[in-house]
């Protein structure tokens, strides 16, 4: 039987509720992506890097990876990375060196000049750090970061809206 006009069956107030949870989770992190990057120029502006410029490097601090290896990490464009990493190697930030697993696609490394670029960053980093903890409480900032990373992994998992059979 169908609900009556102007009254929605339990299952579509479910769907309603699912969908505007998916939206306000959405706009949330789009704030919350551009309020980071606003910190992150801020933070790296100093230290003559971007936001953007910084991502690339941090991403190679530890090893170094391929352009496509970055963009897979970070989550964006090979593309959009590569504009990035020629910029950093044309500045004496980073350099390209052989791929033992790969002859064609070069791996990124960090310069000491940008490992140095990085280290300047390092207090203003810190003292952020510090005010987020201070403001979420240690059990909070570190609550916060293991929800972030399973919804992250979760939607890694999901079939894109198209390839799914769900309404």
């Amino acid at each position: 039987m169908a609900p009556a006009a102007g009254r929605e069956g339990p299952r579509e107030g479910s769907r309603r509720t699912r969908q505007e949870l998916l939206s306000r989770t959405a706009l949330s992190v789009f704030r919350l992506n551009g309020q980071f990057l606003a910190v992150s120029e801020e933070l790296a502006r100093p230290a003559g890097l971007t936001a953007a410029w910084w991502q690339v490097l941090g991403a190679v601090l530890r090893e170094p990876l391929s352009v496509a290896g970055i963009a897979r990490a970070m989550g964006i464009t090979r593309q959009s990375v590569q504009r990035i990493a020629d910029l950093l190697a044309a500045k004496g930030l980073a350099e390209y060196v052989p791929n033992p697993a790969h002859r064609r696609a070069k791996l990124l490394r960090p310069t000491e000049a940008g490992r140095a670029a990085i280290a300047r960053i390092g207090p203003g980093h810190a003292a952020q750090a510090a005010q987020l903890a201070e403001a979420l409480g240690e059990d909070g900032f570190a609550e916060t970061v293991r929800v972030l990373e399973r919804l992250s992994a979760v939607l890694d998992t999901l079939p894109t809206p198209l390839d799914s059979d769900a309404p």
